[in-house]
């Protein structure tokens, strides 16, 4: 199943076209591509689309959008001056079903990919580089905002949306 964009990709989107010009650009959980796309309309230098899932990486592909099949950072190389990341994000529900928890779970309480994540980022930010984060109001901020003070990472919210069940924002995160 490929992640299809929703309220939360096409609210992220929008950061996107702001900041890509210019810039090397990578689409952390690539889904559809929808991330990677915006970028190259917004004339990026460079763009690599990575995501865990297969089927996702092989549609990137076909649509000649570079892309590695990656856990996280497992398989990324080198630096990137903007790093883009619609995260699974919410806690666990066990009521959902396996496939769509894999889109949508970010873990037991809904942060913990998010942390690891940026446990793992800021080795792949150029100098000035930013992350362009999806977060939820269901989502846990606490350890987040924790790890990002240890980091020495600032974060600006760039722009939230209300639905009916939750708020999403898009942080910007860079290095203070």
């Amino acid at each position: 199943m490929i992640y299809e964009p929703k309220e939360d990709s096409f609210l992220l989107e929008k950061e996107v076209k702001k900041f890509a010009e210019n810039k090397s650009f990578l689409d952390l959980g690539s889904g559809s591509g929808i991330q990677s796309k915006a970028a190259i309309a917004a004339k990026a230098k460079s763009v690599l689309a990575a995501d865990i899932n297969e089927e996702a990486i092989e549609n990137l592909k076909k649509q000649d959008i570079p892309a590695v099949k990656s856990d996280l950072f497992s398989k990324i190389r080198g630096k990137f001056d903007i790093i883009a990341f619609n995260p699974p994000y919410l806690p666990e529900d066990k009521r959902e079903n396996k496939e769509s928890q894999l889109a949508t779970t970010g873990g037991k309480k809904g942060d913990e990919i998010i942390l690891k994540f940026l446990k793992q980022a800021k080795s792949h930010l150029s100098k000035e580089g930013i992350i362009l984060l999806v977060v939820s109001s269901l989502t846990p901020k606490e350890n987040i905002n924790k790890l990002l003070r240890e980091q020495k990472f600032q974060k600006k919210v760039l722009s939230s949306e209300k639905f009916f069940f939750e708020t999403l924002e898009v942080w910007k995160i860079f290095q203070s």
